[in-house]
């Protein structure tokens, strides 16, 4: 079997997303999906060039092409092509799955649980309305939940004092009102300083958050150690890293109790799978990135039902309900809970030519602004 084209596919619906097509001279198509958000055009461009290269190769030796992708261009490589090898690799782990009659979790070694935790996403204006909202979402069977304190418009102000007095009365608001047993998960959107959030993860700790993600930036991070020396909290992140030597020091000097791998942008099943085994040996579980489209959630299930240090996995639209007249996902949400599909390789079913009702247009991310006028994070 060898690979005979690769096709990227830009569209729009709820949000932007990059999708793959890698074909085949068997007939057999695997899926892929990218992610770096509002990013879709540079990844795409990435893809362009890595075809050449991949036309003509055998799609079963997934992890001699991704050596092939990773190494080739001689200088090392950001987040635009870890996620450019991560829709194809993902396609890749599909057609072998495929051609075997098998799903991709059974070549992961086989299931190690039957269902997979999901949280799904919140927003709000007012602590009081998150509320509402939140019952809202454990009334539809949801056992975990996770919003943020952002703006919620495309420029606005966001001051971090405010906004951290803003997530504690959420936190026991949501505490008090929903109990011990619904599990509560915040994302600070590395928007805090070390001195904020060191106050923010103080301030909710009576409340048991499941998490605190991302509440600082990554660019360094090393100051993710003043921050775990300050607090108990749990702390998740690493969404935006691309490959096992940038999570190195997260991982290796425990600086988070959750490792957030995105296998979107950490360069597919290939490279997540040894990040998460690498953050098993010192005990630190996953907690899946996953804000996109369908081929992304497929891909996470199969690797968190396969993977025993796995906590939960993020759901932002649940089977069919985004693209679902063009992806056909043969995964069944209940109660929360995730069920994956014996169906051989992710499981889906794609209409390439009805992606066309979802033209692209590309959109910029939210700027936030200080009080002053200084930017700060999205």
């Amino acid at each position: 079997m060898k690979i005979t084209k690769i096709t990227t596919y830009l569209i729009k619906e709820w949000r932007t997303m990059l999708f793959v097509k890698v074909e085949t001279d068997e007939g057999i198509i695997g899926v892929g999906e990218a992610g770096l958000t509002s990013r879709e055009q540079g990844v795409a461009g990435i893809i362009e060039a890595l075809e050449p290269m991949l036309i003509g190769a055998d799609p079963m030796r997934s992890e001699h092409l991704w050596q092939l992708m990773w190494r080739s261009g001689f200088h090392p490589s950001n987040q635009v092509l870890t996620c450019a090898i991560a829709a194809i690799d993902i396609a890749l782990w599909d057609i072998k799955g495929k051609a075997l009659g098998v799903p991709v979790y059974q070549l992961l070694g086989g299931k190690v649980r039957d269902k997979v935790n999901t949280y799904c996403h919140m927003a709000a204006a007012t602590p009081e309305e998150l509320l509402g909202v939140a019952k809202q979402r454990v009334a539809e069977g949801w056992n975990c939940i996770r919003w943020d304190s952002g703006p919620f418009k495309s420029e606005a102000i966001y001051d971090p004092n405010h906004a951290v007095d803003w997530s504690i009365e959420a936190f026991r608001l949501l505490r008090t009102e929903l109990g011990p047993k619904i599990e509560l998960a915040f994302d600070a959107h590395t928007r805090t300083s070390v001195t904020d959030a060191v106050r923010l993860c103080r301030g909710v700790e009576d409340y048991r958050p499941l998490f605190i993600e991302y509440p600082l930036r990554i660019e360094n991070p090393e100051s993710y150690r003043r921050l775990r020396q300050q607090t108990a909290v749990p702390i998740a992140a690493g969404e935006q890293l691309g490959t096992k030597w940038q999570f190195r020091s997260l991982i290796e000097e425990e600086l988070i109790d959750y490792a957030r791998i995105d296998m979107c942008i950490a360069a597919g099943f290939t490279e997540s799978r040894k990040i998460a085994g690498w953050a098993e040996t010192h005990y630190i579980d996953i907690a899946v990135h996953n804000p996109i489209g369908p081929i992304s959630t497929a891909a996470c299930l199969h690797l968190n039902v396969a993977t025993p240090n796995m906590l939960v996995q993020e759901l932002p639209r649940r089977p069919g309900e985004c693209l679902g007249d063009v992806i056909v996902s043969k995964h069944r949400w209940e109660d929360g809970w995730l069920y994956v599909s014996d169906e051989p390789g992710l499981g889906l079913d794609v209409d390439w030519e009805g992606l066309a009702r979802y033209p692209f247009k590309h959109e910029s991310l939210p700027i936030f602004y200080r009080e002053d006028g200084a930017l700060t994070n999205w």
